[in-house]
């Protein structure tokens, strides 16, 4: 699995000139800008790769595993992602 280390490494050795501190600091810059977004109810949507959408979910019933009782479930937001047409090739394809 690739974590935030992996993914901020392989930008800086992408990108000629870029250090590890400059490449983590725009890693999280992007990641603000996304979380901001989304929490405005904004749709972010990243061409090639995919949207990430914010979705309402219902209240509902549920059951709780330890004593069986039936519990309700807050509604809440969620978020969702939809992968982008040339993503999803790429990984069929092992391409990229």
């Amino acid at each position: 699995m690739a974590g935030k280390a992996d993914i901020v490494e392989y930008v800086a050795n992408k990108v000629e000139g870029l250090t590890k501190k400059q490449a983590g600091e725009a890693f999280e810059a992007v990641l603000d800008a996304m979380t901001a977004h989304l929490k405005k109810g904004e749709r972010v949507q990243l061409p090639g790769f995919g949207s990430f959408a914010v979705s309402a979910r219902k209240a509902r019933k549920g059951r709780n595993p330890a004593t069986g009782a039936t519990i309700t479930i807050k509604a809440s937001k969620s978020v969702r992602f939809k992968v982008g047409k040339e993503l999803k090739e790429a990984v069929n394809k092992g391409k990229k």
